[in-house]
């Protein structure tokens, strides 16, 4: 439990961060994939991220997440937002539609790897939300037109020659 712990505590970017949910996933449910995007769009605050069926794209809330920034009052706080919805959608990505289900999985995970009191899994077992009352207050309604590619995201599928 603990090195999953400390990898979070420590993770400086999506980068470090995804790495975990990927190497989590994979220990908890023998689940795994490559090539994923993760994109940055601003959009209706009652929307924290999305995949689209069949894509290799996560677009999270970038108004949410610059809003957790600034009210986390860790860097782990931060990590284990994004950690939360990472393991969601990546859940989704995998091919595990049901909203139900995946919010059961990743709660789970959560719980079994991190611990019952950690901050990722008192936001699994609610939402967000419910960690940040704050965000009830954000009002956005509408979809942002343009996109963030968040570079060299998942580089596991590429391989160098030196």
């Amino acid at each position: 439990m603990s090195k999953y712990r400390e990898r979070l505590r420590v993770a400086d970017d999506f980068k470090d961060v995804f790495a975990i949910v990927k190497d989590a996933v994979e220990d908890r449910f023998g689940m795994r994939r490559a090539g994923l995007n993760l994109l940055l769009q601003d959009m209706p605050s009652f929307i924290g991220a999305y995949h689209v069926l069949g894509s290799n794209s996560i677009v999270i809330n970038r108004y949410l997440l610059n809003a957790v920034k600034s009210i986390a009052r860790s860097k782990e706080e931060y990590n284990s937002y994004i950690f939360v919805v990472l393991t969601h959608e990546y859940l989704h990505s995998l091919g595990v539609v049901d909203e139900y289900k995946v919010r059961t999985m990743t709660y789970g995970l959560c719980r079994d790897l991190l611990g019952d009191e950690h901050t990722a899994t008192i936001m699994a077992k609610g939402d967000p939300m419910s960690y940040f009352p704050e965000l009830r207050m954000l009002t956005r309604l509408a979809f942002g037109r343009e996109y963030e590619v968040v570079k060299e995201f998942d580089t596991s599928n590429l391989s160098y020659i030196a």
